[in-house]
């Protein structure tokens, strides 16, 4: 009986790698690929790979189709909620790891697509789908206690306290902004990275928190403090956009010394579209969050009173 019950684990376990081995396999291809024929590979494949993303992408996808398959059919997610994971995950990759991402270090307004998609558009669809349990659940056992030990619980505890979450949300939309810093971030490869993984990582964090359908507790914060939370976001992202498309300067000399990708475009028309793209689109997303919360409550408030009228 052991030795069945040891050869059932040895099968498990190799069939278990035999995805990470094509994940990895995959990811070579495309290195190589990039790297032999930059020039010749279609628009929905990578410009520049990065190792990073595509393995985060990935493994994050099978993580989640594998908690899925092992999550009991009633208890999966409804499948509005799997295709908000799905599109809010392919987004982002779209924006990073497509010949998107070289257009977004040749135009000003398309590197600001990339950030709204980054940092709210597909955040945002992720938080919707309410994926983390099943992404958990996909994971094996070893990470899976990494993901929910106390460490990491203590440094997600800090990033998420209402002040701290805001500002950074805020800040780090303001900061990847300012015209040196963005300087630097376009010509420097490594800072450039820091600058997408600081906006993707901080968008899932406070939209996860936020968009959080759940009362409190077990939810981080109650209804009322998530939505002005949402609401606090909107009035500095509608200033940062408004001042960058009223000034009739150039504020961002990197795209004119790389040479932009639609020469038609002067660089106060690639910043004024930019400065609109700042401040429309993200200021109508976190409205629409502040709404979702207020739904949210509202179901959890009816859900309350059926739950206490008496029965017939």
């Amino acid at each position: 009986m052991a030795e069945t019950s040891a050869v059932v684990r040895s099968s498990s376990s190799a069939s278990y790698w035999r995805v990470p081995a094509a994940i990895l396999l995959l990811g070579a291809l495309l290195s190589w690929l990039c790297r032999a024929y930059p020039g010749r590979l279609p628009i929905w494949l990578p410009w520049e790979f990065s190792w990073p993303e595509f393995i985060v992408t990935a493994f994050a996808l099978w993580w989640f189709l594998r908690g899925l398959a092992l999550t009991p059919p009633q208890a999966r997610p409804a499948p509005v909620r799997r295709a908000a994971f799905l599109l809010g995950l392919g987004l982002i990759y779209a924006v990073l790891q497509t010949r998107f991402d070289y257009m977004a270090q040749h135009m000003f307004f398309l590197n600001r697509v990339q950030h709204v998609v980054m940092h709210h558009l597909g955040p945002i669809l992720i938080a919707l789908a309410c994926a983390g349990p099943t992404v958990k659940r996909g994971m094996p056992a070893t990470l899976r206690r990494l993901v929910e030990s106390r460490p990491v619980g203590a440094v997600l505890g800090i990033l998420q306290q209402r002040v701290i979450a805001v500002l950074l949300f805020v800040g780090l939309f303001y900061f990847w902004l300012v015209p040196a810093v963005h300087f630097r971030a376009m010509l420097d490869a490594q800072v450039y990275a820091v600058m997408n993984w600081s906006m993707a990582l901080d968008g899932v964090l406070f939209w996860v928190l936020v968009l959080d359908p759940r009362p409190k507790p077990p939810a981080r914060f109650s209804f009322g403090t998530r939505a002005a939370m949402a609401y606090a976001t909107t009035f500095p992202e509608i200033i940062i956009g408004t001042l960058i498309t009223s000034i009739h300067r150039d504020l961002y000399p990197f795209y004119a010394l790389c040479g932009r990708l639609f020469p038609s475009i002067s660089p106060i028309a690639d910043q004024q579209i930019g400065g609109i793209i700042i401040w429309v689109p993200p200021a109508m997303m976190s409205a629409a969050a502040t709404l979702i919360v207020f739904h949210a409550f509202v179901r959890h408030e009816d859900a309350m009173a059926g739950a206490d009228a008496p029965p017939g």
